[in-house]
């Protein structure tokens, strides 16, 4: 009985980790890719609300995102002027607070990356 609850568990973690969502490509590759090309980064917590809705919108793309957390790198933070969060840096310039993909896509020139979104 321990042995198949076991066998269970294990399953439905592979599962899970095997869901379709963690495969292919995601629906803002291009334009997180290119954020990060042009230097863009998002300051952010784990513990944020906001920046939990700004990682939602790019979906399974956010990986591709230049993102610090600034509760394990506080420092790299500070000297960025962060004083909330989200904050995105995008050439020199700190735009605090959710941002639409429009505007980060706009501020930092990817705007075609956004615009072929399929």
């Amino acid at each position: 009985m321990k042995y198949f609850i076991f066998v269970i568990i294990i399953l439905s973690i592979l599962l899970s980790a095997c869901s379709k969502e963690n495969f292919g490509p995601g629906q803002f590759d291009d334009l997180a890719n290119c954020l990060t090309s042009n230097g863009a980064t998002m300051y952010g917590t784990e513990w944020c609300p906001h920046c939990k809705n700004q990682k939602q919108m790019f979906g399974t793309s956010f990986k591709y995102i230049n993102y610090v957390d600034c509760d394990k790198y506080m420092n790299e933070c500070i000297n960025a002027g962060v004083e909330g969060y989200p904050t995105w840096k995008i050439n020199g310039t700190n735009y605090p607070g959710t941002q639409s993909l429009y505007v980060l896509a706009e501020k930092s020139g990817c705007l075609n990356e956004l615009l072929n979104t399929s």
